[in-house]
């Protein structure tokens, strides 16, 4: 099987679509052979961790590897557990030990972000009922007043209607400009008790009790420990994520910032926090050379949505390759070894069943800690690899994950990269 068909295969595409991105990229990029080169890394990452598992063998199963990952990832977790709530030095209360530890680790800086007393503007525009309800406020004056508005801010995610944030609330957002923004370094906080309650159905849909919020530049947890094995270190490195989350979208609003009016700035920052994907399929002959940017996980939605099959990026994904990134230097500095999953986002393959039967694993750090928070319902997780691995042909042909973020970054507003010789 040759390289662009066995890829084809694990990403669920035609494999036409590949031998088309293959042939005109390696014209363009002068670069012959990329897909063999990801291919034999890949395979070379495989043999490494079947052997550190010690599942390795000719008849080894697609359950036995699995069943591999997820105990190794249990065993990380249990030993990030141990480090973070021995380490009582300035934080008493172990998020805050978490979080301010994984913002020491991402090292993301300031950015720009909306000005607080605009954002308590929005608020007194538009005031949270349902929130000054649950507090026992008579009126916004007193709800600005006695709360602090990181905090109001966040606790709209998870007590407001979706309905009402995004009809009501968010509207006049469409009427800001770049005086409204300011630069400042970006917070995280965990979040006071009090919220803990009214939060329940958030934590019920989400499964982690950790969130950010773009505008803001303000990355929270919610003081509620998650019962589930893998938590640990999966909200570890899900806070370094939003951090590079938070800053890349710091760097897309400085860029429209500069370079539109203040009616198109504002069209482009909301259609950025909206998380606008794309929904209008290039033309046959683009098939290699457009690619689109997806934002966000479409498979959440629809695993069979055509743009997972089309070529793109994904800034999700290279979110988590700087998170996972983060983690190695984390482990490297604090003695813990991790070192397991270093280059590991891209990495899958095809292994039998008990029945014979091609199974895809992935071998995906973040897809192996959700799959041992399904682990008794046997659900596996794939889609994050499957992102990464496009990311990884992209980058490879265009230079690099900060080529391939500037690329982004420059295009996001179309939605689409348009590469051409």
């Amino acid at each position: 099987m040759k390289s662009f068909e066995k890829i084809a295969k694990i990403l669920r595409t035609d494999k036409d679509v590949l031998r088309v991105i293959e042939e005109k990229l390696s014209k363009i990029f002068n670069k012959d052979g990329v897909l063999d080169i990801i291919l034999e890394s890949n395979q070379k990452k495989i043999d490494y961790a079947l052997d550190i598992l010690g599942v390795s063998g000719e008849k080894i199963t697609a359950r036995e590897i699995y069943a591999g990952l997820v105990d190794r990832i249990r065993e990380d977790d249990i030993a990030l557990s141990k480090f973070l709530k021995e380490r009582k030095d300035e934080y008493d209360n172990h998020f805050k030990r978490a979080v301010e530890t994984a913002k020491e680790t991402a090292n993301v800086g300031d950015g720009m972000f909306l000005k607080l007393e605009r954002a308590k503007e929005l608020i007194r525009l538009n005031p949270p009922q349902k929130i000054m309800s649950f507090l026992g406020y008579a009126n916004v004056d007193e709800l600005l007043e006695k709360e602090d508005i990181y905090e109001i801010f966040a606790a709209l995610r998870f007590i407001e209607d979706t309905q009402w944030l995004n009809d009501i609330f968010f509207k006049p957002y469409e009427n800001l400009t770049p005086d409204d923004f300011e630069r400042r370094e970006i917070r995280a906080r965990v979040l006071n008790e009090k919220w803990v309650k009214a939060a329940e159905n958030f934590l019920k849909k989400k499964y982690h009790n950790l969130s950010h919020l773009k505008e803001l530049g303000f990355v929270f947890v919610i003081p509620v420990d998650i019962e589930i094995p893998g938590a640990t270190l999966r909200d570890f490195s899900l806070a370094m994520h939003y951090f590079h989350e938070v800053k890349f979208y710091s760097l897309l609003f400085e860029k429209y910032m500069e370079e539109e009016t203040p009616q198109n700035f504002a069209q482009k920052f909301v259609s950025s926090l909206r998380g606008d994907v794309l929904d209008k399929r290039p033309e046959e002959e683009k098939t290699g050379e457009d690619w689109l940017i997806v934002q966000r996980y479409l498979a959440k939605d629809d695993e069979y949505d055509w743009r997972l099959f089309y070529p793109h990026v994904s800034p999700e994904a290279l979110h988590w390759f700087k998170a996972e990134d983060d983690v190695f230097k984390f482990s490297e500095k604090t003695g813990l070894d991790f070192t397991f999953w270093r280059g590991m986002g891209p990495v899958g393959d095809f292994f039998k069943d008990e029945a014979g039967i091609d199974v895809l694993v992935s071998f995906n750090f973040l897809d192996t800690v959700m799959s041992l928070f399904k682990e008794k319902e046997m659900i596996k997780y794939l889609y994050h690899h499957q992102e990464a691995l496009w990311n990884k042909i992209f980058s490879e042909y265009v230079g690099g994950e900060d080529k391939m973020e500037e690329m982004i970054i420059k295009n996001f507003d179309k939605g689409i990269i348009e590469i051409s010789n």
